[in-house]
């Protein structure tokens, strides 16, 4: 599905632009924000199964306590290692694979409308899907906002 390639693009490329940031560095909260880099990408995998299984009424695919951690309206609750940064990494791009093999089974026939916080309603999995960039974009502005208020590496500089 083209929905679920742009998706994926977009994280490589989100990937790419923090790839020179530290652990410390991506665990900064910067002053007068309540989260940090690797809260953001948490959540939009947490997002992900929320708004195409969980509104499907389908099963998530990961653990319910990953996706409570990384929820809308929570925050860090510890530093996360550099393993865990990884896993995050990881579940970026597995979740879509994920996605689309679900999508191509037709797992989400059951899917139930609802009505995001931004106005938007979401009738189908095709229309959770196409939400997603919209989601995605938000939280990537704020990690490039966050990028810059942590500051960079000296080797990124040059």
């Amino acid at each position: 599905m083209e929905a679920i390639q742009t998706i994926r693009k977009t994280r490589q490329f989100l990937l790419d632009t923090i790839k020179d940031l530290s652990a410390e560095q991506i665990n900064t909260i910067p002053q007068g924000f309540s989260n940090n880099i690797i809260w953001h990408l948490g959540h939009m995998v947490a997002a992900q199964q929320g708004v195409c299984y969980i509104r499907a009424g389908i099963a998530p695919v990961l653990d319910q306590a990953f996706i409570d951690r990384y929820k809308s309206g929570t925050k860090p609750e510890h530093i996360i290692t550099d393993q865990e940064i990884g896993q995050i990494k990881g579940l970026m791009f597995s979740s879509l694979d994920q996605l689309q093999q679900d999508y191509d089974q037709k797992a989400f026939e059951g899917y139930t409308a609802w009505s995001t916080r931004y106005g938007n309603t979401i009738s189908n999995i095709q229309e959770a899907i196409d939400f997603l960039p919209f989601h995605e974009g938000m939280h990537i502005g704020y990690i490039m906002a966050f990028k810059k208020l942590i500051g960079q590496p000296a080797e990124s500089l040059k």
